[in-house]
């Protein structure tokens, strides 16, 4: 199980609480070091872990030669956005027209990718898994070629295994399935569980891959309002439990595309807790899991699991290697219906990249590579955050993740996000509108940003074009 929070964590969590209660209000001096060592028993060393902790959460800020203060919200956009109520009943599915239209946009390397669901290319160590590819295929042995079949190259499960072990998730040795990439994973994962016709809780909004999923196997979809801060509203999901009869849930608890929002650890145990009591496998979404921008990796809802019940799904596709298409499930109960379905489907995942990547996390760089990556996403959150601030009409809102690199913009309700994308796409810079996130499309003037691209020349001429487009259509 996952460990409890350090001394520093718990001063932050314990701040960022009086923060929320208004003890300690925008603007205010915190206390100093010295006087929160007297008044809490910690050392210098975890007091400013912990404010160095709420700085990288943007709550604190830093004034030279003068100390720590609460941040001030900057004109009236806010870290946290309220959520959409959506339709209580559950919903046909029909996304996959527009979200073509977007994916197609994404693959013209003249437009600026704001749009595009993926970091930026030259994040990611190529050459070394190029290298790291060649030394594996040179060891292969004609026997790998078979044994890697359905569930994928033994080495990889193995290294896969290890890093849950680490993060206080043992894994039973047949639980992974090495999938092509983790949407096949998620789609595998929803087929074991799940008829055509029944019912899936989605988070709303949600990443429209999702709703492209549901659609193709022909499911309807029930929505449950999900937070910017705290993630997927428990109390609407448990009274949707209640009401009808639901499949699957679908769901993604930490740093949510769109929202980025990233469940607090007590909530992902109340959610595994809910759902075991209902008996509804939740299929956990984790792809931006590695991306966190706070000291530690936030446990995933698979942590709590102690029923099978959670298909957790993941890949190296957001933090290693997009075009390798390596992903895998941990499928709990479910573990043997998802290899069943996928010698049925694909049958195996091309054995090639799983070797290159294997033998790269023997190498032990995946680690020093993942720091950086963080580092260079969190800065760029923070960086095209203010952008928005600086060039967006005064009342748009926007969030403010910890971790991931999306950011999610509510314009006001004058600005029709799907019409701008037209006309920022004349322009040559991509968007993801928010009807896209949204199977009755009710998202009609959100907009998601992609920030994961540090060092692109283009970002802050297209920040600032797009934040004009916006205010004159406000």
């Amino acid at each position: 199980m996952p460990q409890h929070p350090t001394r520093y964590e718990q001063l932050a969590d314990d701040m960022t609480q009086a923060m929320s209660d208004g003890l300690l209000k925008p603007g205010e001096r915190l206390p100093s070091v010295r006087q929160t060592c007297h008044r809490r028993g910690v050392s210098p060393s975890t007091v400013f872990q912990a404010y160095g902790l709420l700085e990288t959460r943007g709550l604190v800020e830093v004034r030279p030669r003068s100390g720590f203060y609460v941040s001030v919200p900057k004109r009236s956009l806010r870290a946290s956005l309220r959520p959409a109520v959506p339709r209580s009943e559950a919903t046909e599915v029909a996304v996959s027209a527009l979200a073509f239209d977007l994916l197609e946009s994404t693959r013209d390397p003249t437009v600026v990718p704001l749009g595009s669901a993926f970091p930026r290319g030259s994040l990611f160590p190529v050459d070394a898994l190029a290298r790291s590819g060649a030394r594996a295929m040179r060891r292969l042995k004609p026997e790998q070629v078979t044994s890697a079949l359905t569930a994928g190259d033994e080495t990889l499960r193995q290294a896969l295994r290890k890093r849950y072990a680490l993060q206080g998730v043992p894994l039973a040795s047949d639980e992974l399935v090495v999938t092509n990439g983790a949407l096949e994973a998620l789609n595998l994962c929803l087929q074991a569980v799940t008829q055509p016709g029944e019912v899936v809780a989605i988070e709303s909004p949600t990443f429209y891959a999702a709703l492209q999923v549901l659609e193709r196997l022909k499911l309807r979809a029930v929505e449950i309002a999900t937070d910017p801060a705290e993630g997927v509203d428990l109390d609407a999901l448990a009274a949707v439990l209640a009401r009808e009869r639901v499949a699957a849930c679908w769901l993604m608890p930490t740093f949510q595309n769109p929202l980025g929002a990233l469940m607090p650890v007590a909530r992902k145990r109340a959610l595994v807790d809910l759902l075991a009591r209902h008996d509804v496998p939740l299929i956990e979404d984790d792809v931006y899991g590695e991306l966190y921008a706070d000291l530690r990796r936030p446990p995933p809802a698979k942590a709590f699991d102690t029923t099978g019940g959670v298909l957790h799904c993941s890949s190296f596709s957001k933090c290693l290697s997009p075009g390798y298409r390596v992903g895998w499930a941990a499928a709990g109960r479910f573990a043997r219906d998802v290899q069943r379905l996928k010698m049925m489907s694909s049958l195996a995942t091309s054995l090639p990249p799983q070797l290159a990547i294997a033998d790269y996390l023997g190498q032990g760089a995946y680690d020093r590579h993942l720091r950086q990556l963080r580092a260079l996403l969190a800065d760029e959150q923070q960086r095209v955050r203010r952008l928005v601030l600086r060039h967006f009409p005064a009342s748009t809102r926007v969030t403010q993740p910890r971790g991931g690199y999306f950011l999610w913009l509510e314009l006001p309700p004058t600005v029709d996000a799907l019409v701008l994308h037209h006309r920022a796409m004349a322009a040559g810079i991509s968007s993801a509108p928010g009807v896209l996130f949204s199977a009755d499309r009710r998202f009609t003037h959100h907009l998601r940003l992609n920030v994961g691209h540090p060092g692109d020349p283009r970002i802050d001429g297209a920040v600032r074009q797009l934040g004009e487009m916006a205010a004159s259509m406000a």
